[in-house]
């Protein structure tokens, strides 16, 4: 069975307020035009600790908690189910995770994503210095079809791809905030974030939804396919939903197929291994 993924971007602010009315507007949009599922960027209702928000202290968690109901109700009457990135309050003294809720089209909200590996070189800086660490894998399925989650610098390890794979995961939805920099950084990760992302498609035979905020500089969204190839690629700085239809059984060449779960599972060879002292002998010609 096939899944309308509408992935999307749009300027994240400080004011929950105008990324609810960001949110809700796109959410009715990618139902209009088919999607089951729609798939939103990182810290994209609550703001970014560290970007939009000085520290968690700025965070009126009363006005997060009553709009992502709204969101919940919104799913339920639309009958979408919906990705949605927020920072998620945990009890004092901790911080708090930075995490993508899982909204079923039942407008329930049935699991929980929380960013494993938060960049920095210690808790004094970057996102070590405004969030805890998560620690689960979390997959979930829409239609038949397995998805999996992650967050932003996440996608920098592909031991994390991998897990998903053998866990069966047939699509991934990647959030980022890699916005709000210079114009040599995002001339940067505009390489290296599809680049990665392209790699980690191909080798595990998955396709990937990356989106993020539209704030300068940020790299445009865009969806990659099973085999590595971009799908689709939203304009940068712009408000934009990408309608695309996943196939879970796609007619696409797999050159891995054959020994992949052979590999996982830590025999690294295709094939059968040889019994000779020439190839035992690494010594000679």
């Amino acid at each position: 069975m096939k899944l309308v993924l509408a992935t999307c971007q749009f300027q994240i602010e400080k004011q929950v307020k105008k990324n609810l009315a960001s949110i809700t507007r796109q959410m009715r949009y990618a139902k209009k035009h088919g999607a089951h599922l729609v798939h939103f960027s990182e810290a994209c209702l609550s703001g970014y600790l560290g970007a939009e928000l000085k520290s968690s202290r700025e965070v009126k968690w009363d006005e997060v908690h009553q709009a992502m109901e709204e969101i919940l109700e919104l799913a339920a009457e639309l009958k979408l189910w919906a990705v949605v990135g927020c920072n998620h309050q945990l009890s004092k003294p901790h911080k708090p995770h930075n995490s993508l809720y899982v909204i079923d089209d039942c407008g329930q909200l049935v699991s929980r994503y929380d960013k494993m590996f938060c960049a920095a070189d210690d808790e004094r800086s970057g996102d070590l210095k405004h969030y805890s660490p998560g620690e689960e894998f979390v997959v979930f399925q829409v239609r038949g079809i397995k998805c999996g989650l992650l967050i932003c610098h996440d996608f920098r390890y592909p031991e994390l791809f991998r897990e998903y794979k053998r866990r069966g995961v047939q699509l991934m939805l990647v959030s980022f905030h890699n916005a709000g920099g210079t114009r040599k950084s995002y001339d940067h990760y505009g390489v290296t974030v599809p680049a990665t992302l392209q790699s980690a498609a191909a080798s595990n035979f998955f396709p990937v939804s990356a989106n993020n905020s539209t704030r300068r500089y940020a790299w445009p969204s865009f969806v990659i396919a099973a085999d590595g190839i971009v799908m689709q690629r939203a304009v940068a700085h712009r408000n934009t939903v990408l309608i695309t239809t996943i196939d879970p059984t796609p007619k696409l060449f797999d050159a891995s197929v054959a020994w992949r779960e052979r590999c996982m599972a830590g025999t690294y060879h295709s094939g059968r291994l040889v019994k000779d002292r020439r190839s035992r002998d690494r010594q000679s010609l």
